[in-house]
């Protein structure tokens, strides 16, 4: 069986990224398709940390960072849920002097960008502000405004307001082949027992760590490597953690949901094929007595589940986002290196505006292909 279809714009890739895409879209009035391999949200969109953080991330994100927060703010009314989500606020953890140094250096040069940091230094500090925290901790800096949030229920609920928002979702829909026919993109993908042929004006590629390979396909060849992060979950603890946690320099990070569990990550887990990644227990193992040292309320905490994904990363930390340099009406969104959660809705608006506008009002030049691309011969 053959089914076939036609629309404005289609994306691959059902995460946040291309969920939200897809909702931002149809609000401007596209027709639009979406091809997911399996569930929306079931990969790295669905299984990571859960931290919305603008704290940490580069200057050049910051601004995309500002407008996905505001559009954190009004979940209920784009998707139905808050996921769980709340303005928690963000502590990155000083172990040193030169981490409080690190911290106040960011905090400065963040400064026009409406994050709020509070620089919070000394044990007398400390001990009003984050009374729970460990000897090794000499300071550290909150967002007040940094929250976090539940990806098994946001990624999914992008996914199904798109889809009540009058886009196309076809699950379990992998795509086989993308061509383009001279007026359009032409892309075949297979679900259940029938073929799907769709043919778009534009092409949005937000198949995460899949994603290397439909660049390539248009002479856009990047270097994106997979990373599995090793990640986990304790037993229900009385509740002590208001923030959600990491650490300057990276390696630890942590937050507690309001039924007391407290979920974790940092370490990295190992690849079973192109498809599949597991934790490592080598890495939790090393992890645990890190997160004691930090928070002594977890000695001796039972770990009930640990689990993996599949991130895209590039070697400079920094996402593809923006028009194909060589392939009119293409655009991309991947390489998010673990850390695209907080930015997916913000994401998703710029496309829409990008794809319906040919413009968008907020930078994302510094995340443009070109910058892995050889000149044309």
């Amino acid at each position: 069986m053959r089914e076939q279809l036609a629309c404005d714009v289609a994306i691959i890739g059902g995460g946040i990224m291309g969920s939200a895409t897809a909702l931002f879209l149809r609000r401007r009035g596209l027709a639009v398709t979406l091809l997911e391999r399996d569930l929306c949200g079931s990969r790295s969109s669905g299984v990571n940390f859960g931290g919305v953080r603008r704290q940490g991330r580069s200057i050049e994100q910051l601004p995309l960072a500002q407008r996905s927060h505001q559009i954190w703010g009004r979940l209920t009314e784009l998707i139905g849920t808050e996921a769980e989500y709340e303005r928690s606020g963000h502590f990155k953890i000083a172990r040193s002097v030169a981490d409080m140094e690190s911290l106040a250096s960011y905090a400065a040069r963040s400064e026009g960008f409406g994050l709020g940091l509070q620089l919070i230094e000394g044990q007398a500090a400390l001990q009003k502000y984050f009374p729970m925290g460990g000897d090794q901790i000499v300071g550290g800096s909150l967002c007040p405004e940094d929250g976090q949030a539940n990806p098994r229920l946001l990624s999914p609920a992008f996914a199904r307001a798109a889809h009540a928002a009058g886009a196309d979702v076809r699950e379990h829909a992998p795509v086989q082949s993308v061509e383009h026919d001279g007026a359009r993109f032409v892309i075949h993908a297979r679900q259940h027992d029938r073929d799907l042929e769709v043919k778009a004006s534009a092409l949005v590629n937000c198949a995460g760590a899949w994603a290397a390979q439909f660049a390539a396909q248009w002479g856009e060849p990047v270097p994106m490597f997979t990373i599995p992060p090793t990640m986990g979950v304790t037993e229900p603890l009385p509740f002590f953690l208001p923030w959600s946690l990491g650490v300057e320099g990276g390696g630890i990070y942590c937050r507690q949901v309001r039924r007391g569990n407290v979920v974790f990550g940092g370490g990295r887990g190992y690849v079973l094929d192109d498809q599949r990644a597991r934790s490592s227990h080598v890495a939790i193992l090393r992890q645990l007595p890190q997160l004691a040292a930090l928070l002594p309320q977890l000695t001796g905490a039972h770990i009930i589940r640990t689990w993996s994904g599949t991130e895209g990363n590039l070697p400079d930390d920094q996402p593809v986002i923006g028009p194909s340099a060589r392939r009119p009406g293409l655009f991309h969104a991947f390489g998010f290196a673990g850390a695209g959660f907080q930015l997916g809705p913000g994401v998703g608006d710029v496309m829409a505006e990008l794809i319906a506008e040919g413009r968008t009002t907020t930078p994302i030049e510094p995340f443009s292909i070109q910058r892995f691309l050889q000149p044309a011969a």
